[in-house]
């Protein structure tokens, strides 16, 4: 059953901006104003007066608006209850992170001893790209690495907790040498490793504002950059001594060959779990949203 359109319209209608509806739903303002145009077309009505940047109800706009929340809220029932008959069913969870991927691999088999017949499909794509999904309601739940709160009703989001980001060199690098274990203060980046290659995320990532951010505030310009959105393939390609990155304390491996530092002032990202806004969930999604919750207590 396809209802992400009438989220299009309920979105605009809370909104009352075609603007701020678009940002919340992450689609371009023309597709908005495209699908509201030509479903008024179908109508032969508006729903909604315009009137300097305020979109606001006609009344057409708000029996469309009453039977919409009707059907999302018909459709969120019949979901549950069919994913409670013998309790089957199907959870799709995005993550962004290889935090998640983790959280997951340990998750899964306890749920599954017990819920065996739910089926959970996974997806991994980039920050941007799961906030649409969520919001597009194309996806149950995300875990997500995040910078700070994303733009989701309170309800919708559950921080897991905050992790440390740290700087990470080869462990034969010359500056372990000098200082073996003590944080490296913003300040001190370019003077110490401006002739390096600096390992970056791909834009739109958690770690490339971060990194992104230490870069201006240390006024330190690489002499080279390589970019690449695998963790595990830049932590490699430090070990080796190709260059230096920031990593996540979750991703902080191969300690042989890898030396991590911390980061002063201290750098932090937020791993969260989102959902669906209309998800109802069923006894056996109750149970892994809680998983994931409580994963790190």
């Amino acid at each position: 059953m396809d209802t992400h359109y009438l989220t299009y319209i309920l979105t605009i209608a809370k909104k009352e901006n075609m603007t701020k509806a678009a940002e919340e739903l992450f689609v371009s303002q023309s597709t908005l104003s495209q699908y509201l145009s030509k479903l008024e077309s179908e109508l032969g009505t508006p729903l909604f007066y315009r009137s300097k940047g305020r979109l606001t109800l006609t009344p057409a706009g708000s029996l469309y608006i009453e039977a919409a929340e009707k059907v999302m809220s018909i459709k969120n029932v019949l979901y549950q209850n069919i994913q409670n008959i013998e309790n089957r069913g199907h959870i799709t969870v995005g993550v962004t992170s290889q935090f998640g991927l983790t959280m997951l691999t340990d998750i899964i088999p306890a749920f599954k001893v017990q819920y065996p017949d739910i089926i959970i499909e996974i997806s991994e794509t980039n920050l941007p790209g799961l906030t649409r999904l969520i919001s597009e309601e194309s996806i149950d739940c995300g875990i997500m690495a995040i910078n700070e709160i994303p733009p989701f009703s309170p309800e919708q989001v559950t921080i897991l907790r905050e992790e440390e980001v740290l700087f990470s060199i080869p462990v034969n690098h010359p500056y372990r040498k000098k200082n073996p274990d003590r944080p490296i203060p913003i300040g001190e980046f370019a003077k110490s490793f401006g002739e390096e290659n600096i390992l970056l995320s791909k834009k739109g990532s958690t770690l490339r504002r971060l990194t992104d951010m230490v870069l201006e505030n240390a006024g330190w310009i690489p002499s080279t950059v390589c970019e690449t959105n695998s963790i595990s393939t830049t932590r490699s390609m430090v070990a080796m001594g190709i260059g230096v990155t920031f990593i996540s304390d979750s991703c902080a491996a191969d300690r042989e060959h890898v030396a991590y530092y911390h980061v002063e002032p201290k750098l932090t990202r937020l791993n969260a779990l989102v959902t669906r806004k209309n998800w109802i969930q069923s006894q056996a999604s109750q149970c892994f949203c809680n998983a994931i919750r409580n994963y790190f207590n």
